[in-house]
């Protein structure tokens, strides 16, 4: 059997370890410490836009506190992208409200601004004015923020951008997660960066970082004794993750051209096989990071099917994944409202990920090569 290859495994950069023993001799291995610090203003000195960065245990984490600090509350509606992974809408039902789900437009694969404007107001006319917009930026690709952004601000609703498979992509010049009012990161194993796990939210103000580092310090108040006015979290990063983070920010723009590369590597395999289309920018407003390069077959094209595909590769031990179900579909979501047509239904049907990580080789190209032009007979 050969090694397997897998979708997006972590890629270390090298200085982690040096980071992680600071703290360890500095005996900074309680929760806070200069590795939080030192990230949270990597992150901010990436990101640009005067953006203030706090730290956090989850992506999850993240997006949970910025619809607590969006004044999300118990029987509130909040806009979702649908076609999107799970922990981008379970938050919504941590505070006790309901997802309203969107469809995706097929130039981004990301939320329809015409959807999302028919969705505000309907429920505007059902006496629900969503209290929030969840703005995924999908596999990297960056959403139509501009046409987003005038929707929102015309309704007076507030943005948040999942930008958890975001880092580094950009429209526009400006960078993923610093549009809206909050943006979502996530560090998890598979993201082009990670701290193994954790995540950030990125702030617009100092007073929304000093809030979110509140609420995700169990919300002590300040005095001599343990007292709290408000619910609290155990959100934080810890210094000894933070460490790993510090470390791979060395190398966040090495992996981001790796990523493209791969991205470009598969746009070179299949421009000459008819019905299947490599997910690309629609034009040069749009920069994605290519956190996971992904595929659309037309079976009446092609006559195949992403399905048969992806088990082409299981056998040969490599591993790729049909696209995220969308929300509306996931039967614990049944029941909530959706807008819009079947564009992310057919994306699922049809759309595949294919390996992307920074760290495949030549040998590992050679073997996804040969199973795309052995299943297509090109």
């Amino acid at each position: 059997m050969n090694n397997k290859i897998w979708l997006s495994s972590p890629h270390m950069g090298g200085n982690e370890l040096k980071y992680i023993n600071e703290a360890f001799d500095e005996n900074w291995v309680a929760p806070l410490g200069p590795n939080v610090n030192g990230f949270e203003e990597d992150l901010e000195k990436f990101l640009d836009r005067n953006s203030k960065v706090a730290a956090l245990s989850a992506g999850t984490a993240a997006l949970h506190l910025a619809l607590i600090e969006s004044d999300v509350k118990y029987g509130d509606e909040v806009i979702c992208q649908s076609m999107t992974f799970s922990a981008s809408a379970n938050p919504i039902a941590y505070c006790g409200a309901t997802p309203v789900f969107v469809d995706s437009e097929p130039d981004t694969w990301n939320i329809c601004p015409k959807a999302l404007r028919e969705a505000i107001e309907d429920r505007i006319k059902k006496g629900k004015k969503p209290k929030a917009i969840i703005v995924v930026h999908l596999y990297g690709m960056p959403a139509k923020m501009n046409e987003i952004t005038n929707i929102a601000e015309e309704y007076q609703i507030p943005i948040i951008e999942d930008a958890a498979e975001a880092l580094g992509s950009t429209y526009k010049g400006q960078a993923c997660g610093t549009f809206g009012r909050f943006g979502v990161l996530s560090f998890n194993g598979n993201k082009i960066i990670t701290t193994s796990g954790g995540g950030a939210l990125v702030c617009q103000t100092q007073e929304d970082k000093d809030k979110t580092v509140f609420l995700s310090t169990q919300a002590r108040d300040n005095a001599p004794h343990y007292q709290h006015s408000h619910i609290g979290f155990n959100y934080r990063m810890s210094n000894i993750v933070a460490g790993i983070g510090r470390g791979q920010m060395e190398v966040l723009k090495d992996r981001i051209e790796a990523r493209r590369r791969m991205h470009d590597f598969y746009v070179a395999i299949f421009k000459d096989i008819d019905g299947v289309d490599v997910f690309s920018e629609p034009n040069s407003d749009f920069y994605s990071n290519h956190w996971l390069s992904a595929i659309n077959v037309d079976p009446e094209i092609t006559g195949k099917s992403r399905e048969e595909l992806r088990l082409a590769f299981l056998e040969d031990n490599i591993e790729s994944r049909p696209l995220w179900k969308p929300m509306h579909l996931q039967p614990v979501f049944e029941g909530a409202p959706y807008y819009g047509g079947n564009i992310s239904e057919k994306l699922f049907d049809n759309g595949l990920c294919l390996p992307s990580g920074s760290n495949l080789s030549d040998e590992d190209r050679d073997r996804i090569s040969n199973v795309i032009k052995g299943y297509f007979g090109s």
